[in-house]
């Protein structure tokens, strides 16, 4: 079998060029290619067209990528604890295309399942609509959507082996499988990597056969976007 595995996060981000489309799985900050947008961030690339969930916070994740101007467009669910998102969107300095969360996952999906587009009701009536083509179905009114193209999908994985197949855990499962499917190259750092045939195959969520590249992530922070726990007693 073929070893898809890379030194580390440099050699996973190589080909990465300015004015791309990159998709970055995760939920929050939860499950985020940590070590890859890292990495990036000490590159001078630029122009970049990010399709994720959210933006991260201002130091931390896609924040990294933000603070340094490395970003022209996001395409995202929401705006989240980013202040330097929320500046950038108003003052106009970053393009953003706010989608809703079920149209952001199928449009990843559809990509990696080689469906070009397809009709949801969701954003009907809204400015997500405008521009669209509406067709009725049952009676109610549904918008035409396009699947993503995108150069590169960094995704980010509990464990996985040397042929790229990948277990995710929790939250993480949240976009991660699913843009691991439709990057036309797909990185994934891992926090732990086995030998091929260590992974029980009936637990494995991405077969290696969507993976180009995969990396033990050197550390992983995880943090927490909003800490909340109960009082003490």
């Amino acid at each position: 079998m073929i070893s898809k595995v890379v030194s580390g996060p440099k050699e996973g981000i190589a080909g990465l060029e300015s004015g791309m489309t990159v998709m970055f799985g995760g939920f929050g900050l939860c499950g985020i290619p940590e070590n890859a947008i890292a990495e990036i961030s000490h590159t001078d690339i630029n122009n970049l067209e990010c399709i994720s969930n959210n933006a991260g916070v201002d130091d931390f994740g896609l924040g990294l990528l933000l603070q340094n101007r490395q970003i022209k467009k996001m395409i995202s669910s929401y705006v989240g604890e980013n202040d330097e998102f929320e500046r950038q969107m108003l003052s106009g300095e970053l393009e953003v295309e706010l989608i809703p969360q079920g149209t952001l996952a199928e449009r990843c999906r559809a990509a990696g399942a080689g469906i070009p587009a397809f009709f949801t009701p969701a954003g009907y009536g809204t400015e997500v609509a405008e521009g669209k083509e509406v067709r009725w179905f049952k009676e109610k009114p549904h918008i035409l959507e396009s699947a993503f193209e995108a150069d590169f999908a960094f995704v980010k994985a509990w464990k996985g082996d040397t042929s790229g197949n990948l277990v995710f855990r929790g939250t993480a499962r949240n976009f991660n499988p699913m843009m691991a499917m439709a990057g036309k190259i797909t990185v994934a750092e891992v926090e732990e990597l086995l030998p091929l045939g260590q992974l029980d195959p009936n637990e494995i969520h991405t077969p290696g056969i969507f993976i180009q590249r995969i990396f033990e992530g050197p550390k992983f922070e995880k943090r927490i976007e909003q800490v909340t726990v109960r009082k003490r007693s």
